[in-house]
């Protein structure tokens, strides 16, 4: 291969062409001896010039294309031409294969000593060079270098040695875990594609002739087949023994938590069983403990919303809820929350079902149903250890309703879930579960409901003109005529869904006089009129459709979440 070289040193370049000047080259030069890092990276940290216009400038300087690999459908069997080992170290992707050469994107192509590593290692194809942003290569590894072909390696090594029998003997099966058992390899192997590409859950379910393994990216399952499904009881055998459960019950479900470190995340697994009509159910919830807990300012909250809700959870009591459906973040609100009152000054308890994140200085109690250990029970003490502050994971029953509201109107502020559609149905929610209206009224002082959304790929939104059923629906909310909708066709940087990433969506209802003095009187209507005309209260779907609007959600995504709250909009007629 003939490698493209500078003619003059990179530095020299930039200003010779005028983009950075003398002085700013010297100081990135002296800011590079310290950190150790390339001269690029330094002049972009620096802001002497962007990462496109260094790159561009590369690629020009070098006689070879820049390209945008959002856009361009890579084949994963290309890929794997480059070891994903040496693809990350080199920041080099094999783009396109002709054969007899290759395409291959680096972010860095005047590095001569990769390329002479590289060279070598996709001989004897000769290369033929582009320019690619870096944190375009990085996410493409994590989308194309799956761990499939791995998994699909070990569920047949797994198969042919216990035999194609769904019956496991348990002796064949290692219980110390040795590194070298193959089933450690497998779990290792799914663990390991489910971080990659940032999964919440992972299923497994055998079926008649396979076995599934599905993950939950952005709120959308995504499946891998697997024949094997004889060792779908290998699977789940070591993945109870990791639980700490009982491997010989089948017939009834169980539930467990496990730590595991995959690719240097420290992840909490829970884990759920369920016998089903061909074996075991498995489904694991992952919890990266190294992210730690997100601030409030980071959970999407927009501003005017996080002031009120910061000047409420100064009160030294009352309750606050937090609402909506499994899945909607409502945890990540709450130990938002929990994290900005953990202040040496208070006394923090929580009780959950489980544990889902490690506070210091907080008093965590895990909930045990098999001891009695309830949260009714938890609470109850709870209540005579002094806190200031106290979290109920989750209002279930009356007696934990009425315990949760007496303790915020004794001097504690209590933080809580519950499962309702939005905040204005929370309170009836509460009512209907038996607490006394009047006590609702004088303990609650806030709730929040929200709701995760996806993002639009930024790479490959665009414009549209919405179809008939959502021009039904735009025209019965009354929303602007005049304002622009996107969608996207998917691309190589979204994995070909169109979506990347969720954001919340939320509305905060302060329990005003009005509001309070409706409740007590038990009048559920005049509530719920008045809370949709509380001053600055927007709903779910408002706030969702304002998101669409600016193109960073689709209107798919709005009809989703506001489908509770408009269910008297028919939006399947015809347009006119």
């Amino acid at each position: 291969m003939q490698r493209p070289r500078l003619k003059m040193r990179l530095g020299d370049l930039l200003v010779h062409e005028g983009i950075i000047s003398e002085p700013q080259l010297q100081q990135a030069l002296s800011q590079q001896q310290q950190s150790g890092r390339k001269l690029g990276a330094t002049l972009t940290e620096l802001q002497f010039l962007t990462e496109q216009q260094l790159l561009q400038f590369l690629a020009q300087q070098l006689n070879v294309p820049f390209l945008d690999i959002a856009q361009k459908q890579i084949n994963p069997k290309t890929v794997q031409l480059l070891p994903e080992v040496q693809a990350r170290r080199f920041r080099a992707l094999v783009l396109e294969d002709h054969g007899s050469k290759v395409l291959l994107g680096m972010s860095d192509p005047a590095d001569l000593a990769a390329m002479d590593q590289l060279a070598e290692l996709l001989a004897p194809r000769q290369i033929e060079l582009a320019v690619v942003r870096e944190g375009q290569l990085i996410a493409a590894f994590d989308t194309l270098y799956r761990r499939t072909k791995d998994i699909e390696s070990f569920a047949s090594q797994l198969k042919e040695e216990h035999g194609t029998s769904n019956e496991l003997d348990l002796n064949a099966v290692d219980e110390q875990g040795d590194a070298d058992n193959t089933i450690v390899k497998l779990l290792q192997s799914i663990f390991e594609d489910a971080v990659q590409v940032k999964a919440s859950d992972i299923h497994i379910e055998p079926d008649e002739k396979v076995l599934r393994i599905r993950q939950r990216v952005d709120g959308v399952l995504q499946e891998n087949i697997l024949n094997q499904v004889s060792i779908a009881a290998a699977l789940v055998l070591r993945l109870k023994l990791m639980a700490n459960l009982d491997i010989s019950e089948k017939r009834l479900p169980q539930d467990g938590r496990f730590q595991i470190n995959v690719k240097k995340h420290q992840i909490d697994v829970r884990i759920s069983t369920m016998p089903v009509q061909y074996g075991e159910s498995v489904v694991m919830r992952l919890l990266d403990q190294s992210a730690g807990v997100l601030q409030l300012e980071e959970t999407g909250l927009p501003a005017p919303m996080l002031a009120k809700l910061r000047r409420i959870i100064k009160s030294p009591h009352g309750m606050i809820l937090v609402t909506g459906p499994t899945g909607s973040g409502k945890t990540t609100t709450l130990y938002g929350m929990l994290s900005e009152l953990n202040q040496a000054g208070s006394k923090i308890i929580t009780v959950e079902d489980p544990v889902e994140y490690r506070l210091p200085r907080v008093n965590q109690v895990q909930v045990n149903h098999k001891i009695g250990l309830t949260f009714s029970n938890v609470l109850r003490t709870t209540l005579r250890q002094d806190p200031d502050i106290i979290m109920v994971g989750e209002m279930r029953d009356q007696e934990t309703a009425e315990m949760g509201l007496r303790g915020a109107l004794t001097g504690h502020l209590v933080l809580s879930t519950l499962h309702t559609n939005d905040a204005v149905t929370s309170t009836l929610r509460l009512i209907d579960m038996g607490a006394a209206p009047y006590l609702v009224a004088s303990a609650l002082r806030a709730i929040i409901a929200q709701r995760l959304i996806r993002r639009l790929c930024d790479y490959c939104k665009q414009p549209y003109q919405p179809d008939d059923m959502e021009s039904n629906w735009l025209r019965h909310i009354n929303t602007s005529k005049t304002a622009t909708y996107w969608q996207a066709p998917g691309c190589q940087s979204c994995n070909h869904t169109g979506y990347k990433g969720r954001l919340g969506v939320f509305e905060l209802l302060m329990i005003t006089k009005p509001l309070a003095d409706a409740l007590r009187r038990d009048d559920t209507a005049g509530f719920a009129t008045l809370a949709q005309h509380s001053e600055g209260f927007t709903r779910l779907g408002t706030m969702a459709l304002h998101y669409a609007q600016q193109g960073v959600t689709s209107l798919e995504e709005v009809i989703r979440v506001s489908e509770y709250l408009d269910d008297d909009i028919d939006i399947t007629a015809e347009s006119s």
